[in-house]
């Protein structure tokens, strides 16, 4: 059994007085696809904000790959101290997030979006990051769009290439944030079918925050349903999705399908 490369030990973490999560633990495995469910404000989000270090945590550990992404070694005997911001740059750069408003920057063409990053990060020499972003272009059947600025592309387009500028700097772990809940229904079915095919053809380890239960169910090889900043229930998609357990993910998943969502 290898080791997990995300190891989320008793974090905490409140915005004023309300408490976000609280005393939360989970694990994911290398190569694992994670589905996130559950209501609004039950901490799903802030999970993945955390992990690309957008939030900070009030308490407790979390661990990339063995080692602590908010603390460091300080100089006494197995000591940990808070982390550099040196540090938190290196360790987000083994993490890739796909947001839901898109993010990309409005004044660059798609392929200055997606070579900026590798350009100024990592080094990558400009003709190298043009390469692999043709590369990550055709992935996402975008090629034809290289020197399209964002506002002529709609919104679907936009983020299959947000998720194509993600992965220019093949992150081990992409983290998907409600990737479809800005967009017109009929281009929602285009990027889930990018993720399916990202998922079917990378060993990216991947978390994705999402109400399309159909979606999670057919991606994820364990679902997480999230109330109230804690875990309540999971396990592999077939169990949560036809045979919840908990009371509370019956009546959420009960909720979904009476508001239309196929499960």
């Amino acid at each position: 059994m290898s080791e997990p490369i995300i190891e989320i030990d008793a974090i905490s973490k409140s915005f004023g007085d309300f408490q976000v999560l609280n005393g939360l633990s989970m694990k994911v495995m290398p190569g694992e696809k994670l589905a996130l469910i559950g209501p609004s404000g039950s901490g799903k989000t802030t999970i993945l904000r955390i992990l690309m270090t957008l939030e900070g945590i009030d308490d407790g550990h979390i661990r990339i790959e063995g080692e602590e992404l908010y603390h460091m070694p300080g100089k006494g005997n197995g000591e940990l101290v808070p982390a550099s911001e040196a540090h938190l740059h290196r360790m987000r750069q083994k993490i890739g997030m796909v947001f839901q408003l898109f993010n990309l920057f409005p004044h660059k063409s798609v392929m200055d979006n997606i070579t900026l990053a590798p350009m100024l990060t990592k080094g990558v020499a400009k003709a190298d990051a043009e390469k692999r972003a043709m590369e990550l272009l055709d992935m996402v059947g975008m090629a034809d769009k290289a020197g399209s600025m964002p506002a002529q592309l709609s919104g679907g387009q936009k983020q299959r290439i947000a998720i194509a500028r993600a992965l220019a700097l093949s992150p081990k772990i992409m983290l998907f944030d409600e990737v479809t809940s800005a967009l017109d229904p009929e281009l929602v079915e285009e990027v889930l079918n990018v993720m399916r095919k990202l998922a079917q053809e990378t060993d990216t380890t991947m978390l994705l925050v999402t109400h399309e239960m159909g979606f999670a169910h057919d991606f994820a090889d364990r679902v997480l349903f999230f109330d109230g900043g804690r875990i309540v229930e999971e396990g592999a998609p077939q169990e949560i999705f036809t045979n919840p357990k908990e009371e509370r993910t019956q009546a959420f998943l009960k909720k979904i399908i009476a508001a239309g969502h196929r499960v």
